[in-house]
């Protein structure tokens, strides 16, 4: 739908039985994450906060809590904008197919932004401390912006059309920030907003940053979508929104969204930062305080009758899992165009997205050898990890297409299953070390450093996966439990972890007491803390096993051996998935909270 705004959104939403009114007054200090969480889990309507403690503003969550709400939201452009997105990465398909494509030019035509200066009036002045001051998690460092969409322009290129505008989250208060004056930004310099950071410096300017909150829901999709190269974030929320971006400069020369419902500008002087932290993550668990630019504020805007808009992140699934599946929907196509012989990819979001990648691709190098191998397919891994969002990866499994055409990325089991069934351990782990990793994870060495693994497979079964164990496994007596995941993988409870040297002799003592009987049905054994709670379903198992476990330091293997550099071992592969030192605490939710929102009878 063109919305105009997120009021109208809201208006419609409710009119098709898709949003609750909340009339009672909430707390912003836990209570309103809480009652988001509750309704999600549920796969419950959008909320509207009609009362917030502390603020004069309502708030909306919830928007994208479905995809089926999230397609009713885009009903009337999701089609076109995914042919433009299409013809944007294929540009030849338009030549193949012109009435296909026909009204392609018209879509990105119509969605070119729009500047009025006329749009002005329409904005209001508050501040910082008068917003809603919403904390979702009992450690978190301070109120965040969880729902931004956060413009900067290319100081070498200014304008609209070569600006950025990404979704990174802002804390409005807390830690060491002065209130009402300053705020955090967190962001990796990788992004946007980093380059642009980069080339303001470059010239000794300070950067100038608009965050924008509400709108038309197409405007904080547009800010999370990864777009071709070259199509601007403002030219595809005016196509997903059947509605032209509109905008101003304001008298400090700040870019105003006139279709925000709040506005806040400030500038990030060169080297100033503080510390920013800590935040509940969608890994499901904190992101610890670090220091990170610091933004002065300059200005906050808003609409007469704004909305704030936010959501809750947290251990997947949440909402931004179903942002996620909208994002496919549009855009699934257009990363096989950017990397010749992939067919698709998946960020297995049960993991936490970022540390867990599946992947299918093309093997079709034919060598005079005796059996198919992962060639190809390797190839097709590194530029995966080499490309945008998708080179924060920690675990890349990727299959050949030719194994099984019908094979998709989207069924953890039935894909892992393929995967263990093929994998050779002798050679088919290929290590990354001493290289970067997501800043939120905290399952390497330090910020930002740890390491990376794929584990490709290609060919005929190499085993059959058993669901039973092999006839004379035992475990020595330290480890105390032990819990089938699925076939072929086998969940222990290991004693607390104490340091890299008990654990090498942890799996010595695996090594001496099965290392000499048969394992063909079994190829991954899981270390963990907790074997019942990590066998009891797959999103416990990808999730516990891929956030708590660093590839270079935790995999270890029956009978491993080194050969020319390389890493294998003939029997299965072990993950050290324990908690370590260094790892941030998991989400839990503040049980005497939990008891308050039971009077909404939700």
């Amino acid at each position: 739908m063109g919305y105009k705004s997120l009021a109208e959104c809201v208006a419609d939403l409710e009119q098709h039985g898709h949003l609750l009114r909340i009339k009672e007054e909430v707390d912003p200090y836990l209570e309103m994450a809480a009652i988001h969480l509750r309704v999600y889990e549920q796969k419950g309507p959008a909320l509207f906060f009609e009362k917030i403690k502390g603020s004069p503003f309502p708030a909306v969550s919830n928007l994208f809590g479905t995809l089926e709400r999230s397609k009713f939201m885009f009903r009337d452009s999701l089609q076109s904008v995914g042919q433009l997105v299409d013809l944007r990465s294929d540009p030849v398909k338009a030549l193949k197919n012109p009435f296909k494509f026909a009204g392609s030019g018209l879509t990105a035509l119509s969605a070119l932004p729009l500047q009025q200066q006329m749009f002005k009036s329409a904005f209001e002045k508050t501040t910082i401390s008068q917003l809603p001051q919403i904390v979702n998690w009992p450690m978190d460092g301070g109120p965040f912006i969880t729902m931004p969409q956060v413009y900067t322009e290319d100081a070498d290129k200014p304008g609209v059309m070569n600006a950025n505008l990404g979704m990174y989250r802002i804390q409005l208060a807390g830690n060491e920030y002065i209130k009402d004056k300053e705020i955090g930004l967190h962001y990796q310099i990788h992004r946007g907003i980093g380059v642009h950071q980069s080339k303001a410096n470059a010239k000794g300017l300070p950067l100038k940053v608009s965050i924008f909150v509400g709108g038309p829901p197409s405007h904080p999709l547009a800010a999370v979508m990864p777009l071709p190269e070259g199509l601007s974030e403002m030219t595809f929320a005016g196509a997903l929104g059947n509605r032209r971006f509109r905008y101003f400069y304001d008298d400090e020369g700040f870019c105003i969204s006139a279709d925000a419902d709040f506005i806040i500008t400030g500038t990030v002087e060169p080297g100033e930062n503080k510390p920013e932290g800590p935040f509940g993550d969608h890994l499901g668990y904190y992101s610890l305080t670090h220091p990170f630019p610091l933004l002065k504020v300059h200005n906050v805007y808003h609409k007469k009758d704004a909305i704030w808009s936010f959501t809750v992140v947290g251990r997947p699934p949440q909402e931004d899992t179903s942002f996620g599946a909208l994002i496919h929907e549009i855009t699934g196509s257009a990363l096989p165009q950017e990397i010749h012989g992939l067919k698709e990819v998946n960020a297995v979001d049960a993991a936490g997205v970022h540390p867990l990648l599946f992947a299918i691709g093309s093997e079709r190098y034919t060598p005079f050898l005796k059996e198919r191998r992962p060639q190809e397919i390797l190839t097709i891994a590194n530029h995966i990890l080499g490309k945008n969002q998708l080179s924060l990866a920690k675990y890349v499994f990727i299959a050949a297409r030719e194994d099984n055409e019908d094979l998709n990325t989207h069924d953890i089991e039935v894909f892992l299953h393929h995967i263990l069934s093929r994998i050779d351990p002798k050679r088919d782990l290929h290590f990354h070390t001493q290289t970067t990793i997501d800043t939120l994870d905290y399952s390497g060495e330090g910020l930002n450093s740890g390491s990376k693994v794929v584990f490709a497979a290609a060919g005929e079964l190499k085993r059959v996966l058993s669901s039973k164990l092999p006839a004379g496994f035992q475990l020595p007596a330290v480890f105390a439990d032990q819990h089938m995941v699925m076939p072929g993988v086998l969940a222990i409870k290991a004693p607390a972890f104490v340091s890299g040297e008990e654990t090498e002799s942890l799996v010595a003592l695996l090594n001496e007491s099965i290392g000499k009987i048969t394992l063909e049905g079994l190829i991954l054994l899981v270390l963990c803390d907790d074997a019942a709670f990590t066998a009891e379903n797959i999103n416990n198992f990808v999730w516990v096993t891929f956030t708590r476990s660093n590839p270079a330091a935790d995999i270890y293997g029956i009978n491993a051996f080194t050969k020319d550099k390389h890493w294998g071992c003939t029997g299965p592969v072990i993950i050290d998935a324990r908690k370590k030192p260094q790892h941030a605490p998991e989400l839990i939710k503040d049980p005497e909270v939990e008891k308050r929102i039971d009077r909404f009878g939700i």
